[in-house]
């Protein structure tokens, strides 16, 4: 049996933050994860001989800059191949049209008369909007029960942000905050290619539409993870996401982390209502009074701690957090590059989504369990700023579509080849020859996902973006401050504030959170 101040249990990208943070700060800190290499969802994986590709999260844009100068990750490794990559909506009838900058500060295309100009002031708008929301994304959520003068200061700061944007557009914050995004879309805008790119990245990895209630909400999160109110850009990783961890990684290592890994852990021990240490699978302890959890918040406390540490009511809420993954990964390693489409738009971000309905009728087959007949994508290709992901030559292409639902009818098994089929037809429409360029092809289904990555219903943020399950509501009422029922116990994984994405926020508000101290709970 061995000892420390701190066990971290997961090596995904955001305990890792953690992990280095506490250490940085003098603690002794051991993290453990299950698999070979740390990174959990940001990894780069060679599925092909030849051929890397970023396994899971593939576009590189909410990286928080706290967390960046705080570990100094260019000092550790952090390398961009490509920044500020445009975004091109691909249309059936060849007129793409591409959002230059970030969140589309520059359209290039034809457009209506007069759309570019109102573009410009709804993105402004919801930009103002999602930097009201920004300055949360690294503080711990106020609690609404039994709450603190610390508590109450920072209910009323998000008040009073909200205040700050000025009467009338308080007003259109508190209008908008829980509409659809299509009704906002469509209040101003009528280019379908534009409408359907914004929804489409409104609902990314999401159980929702761009009709669904609060979808909104969930593009103003996304537009939130921004430095100093300017919303960040796209980026591609030199060397794939696993770069980002792995320079997270060394950081931790430098602060003195002890990183094992293949050393899944058993369960969470417990001693006189307070959590002590771990097991590991291969029998052996180690015990520490602070344990933190970056695995999904099920997996946390359903399976390593076990319901019998925690009251009726708590189980019944874990239980309930909505967590059906909806998105598939599809990798390819080509030959060369398809035709029809200029290489400078191929080395930058491609979606398919026609408009809102085209991504709204993506979405309806999903509500009962059935994938996409017609399924909205994303792609990249980032051999072509990465030439090391490939051999020479050749080239890696990195699709997410949508939608994959978990628990599809008759099973993935099944059902994969068939998908996988769909979505080359739904790209070789707009990039002509591209099948006949695949050499090899592997496609992960959210059954793959939650086998590989433990992450239950294969949904990549750990439980739905979704008004109920955010800020002092995520993952549940009394978890909400990554403190959890059991003394001793932490979170800090995508499943806690304030959510997924590779940002690191939530490992490192997880970090101040246990450096304060305070109660638990």
């Amino acid at each position: 049996m061995t000892s420390c101040d701190a066990i971290i249990i997961g090596g995904g990208h955001n305990g890792l933050v953690c992990a280095a943070l506490l250490a940085r700060k003098g603690r002794k800190v051991v993290l453990l994860e299950a698999a070979e290499e740390v990174g959990g969802a940001a990894r780069t994986v060679e599925f092909a001989p030849g051929f890397r590709v970023s396994h899971v999260a593939h576009v590189l844009n909410q990286l928080h800059p706290e967390v960046i100068r705080a570990l100094d990750l260019a000092r550790h490794g952090l390398a961009l191949a490509a920044t500020n990559i445009p975004t091109t909506a691909l249309s059936d009838d060849g007129r793409h049209l591409t959002l230059h900058g970030a969140f589309g500060e520059r359209l290039a295309g034809e457009l209506p008369l007069g759309e570019a100009e109102t573009w410009a002031l709804l993105r402004a708008r919801l930009l103002r909007f999602a930097g009201a929301l920004q300055p949360f994304l690294t503080q711990i959520p106020p609690r609404l029960r039994g709450s603190g003068r610390g508590d109450v200061l920072a209910l009323g700061k998000l008040g009073w942000t909200i205040r700050r944007l000025g009467r009338e557009e308080m007003r259109e914050f508190l209008r908008m905050i829980l509409m659809d995004v299509a009704d906002v879309l469509e209040e101003e805008l009528s280019d379908s290619r534009l409408m359907g790119a914004v929804a489409f990245d409104a609902v990314l990895g999401t159980h929702l539409g761009p009709r669904s209630p609060t979808s909104l909400l969930a593009l103003l999160h996304r537009l939130a993870g921004q430095a100093d109110g300017v919303p960040a850009a796209l980026a591609l990783p030199k060397g794939g996401m696993g770069t980002v961890a792995a320079a997270i990684a060394a950081a931790a290592r430098a602060a003195g982390v002890e990183i094992r890994t293949t050393a899944p852990v058993a369960r969470i021990l417990v001693e006189a209502d307070r959590a002590v240490g771990v097991a590991l699978a291969e029998g052996a302890e180690i015990r520490a009074p602070i344990v933190v959890s970056g695995a999904n918040p099920r997996t946390t406390f359903l399976d390593l701690l076990g319901p019998r540490a925690l009251d009726a009511g708590f189980v019944r809420r874990i239980g309930h957090v909505r967590m059906r993954g909806n998105a598939a990964k599809l990798h390819l390693a080509l030959d060369g590059l398809p035709d029809g489409l200029d290489p400078a738009l191929l080395a930058g971000r491609l979606v398919v989504a026609p408009g809102i309905d085209a991504v709204e009728a993506a979405f309806n087959p999903a509500k009962y369990g059935e994938a996409s007949p017609e399924p909205v994508l994303e792609a990249v290709i980032p051999s072509l700023t990465d030439p090391s992901l490939a051999p020479a030559g050749k080239h890696v292409m990195s699709v997410v579509a949508q939608y994959a639902p978990a628990g599809l009818r008759g099973g993935w098994e099944a059902g994969g080849p068939e998908f996988r089929d769909r979505i080359l037809a739904v790209l070789e429409r707009h990039l002509s020859g591209l099948s006949a360029r695949v050499l090899a092809a592997e496609l992960l289904t959210p059954s793959d996902l939650e086998a590989r990555y433990r992450m239950p219903g294969g949904h990549w943020h750990h439980g739905e973006l979704a008004v109920d399950q955010l800020l002092m509501l995520r993952p549940v009422h009394g978890a909400g401050q990554y403190a959890t029922p059991v003394p001793g116990l932490y979170l800090c994984g995508a499943g806690s504030h304030p959510g997924g994405g590779v940002m690191g926020a939530a490992g490192l508000n997880a970090a101040r959170r246990i450096l304060a101290g305070g109660s638990d709970g």
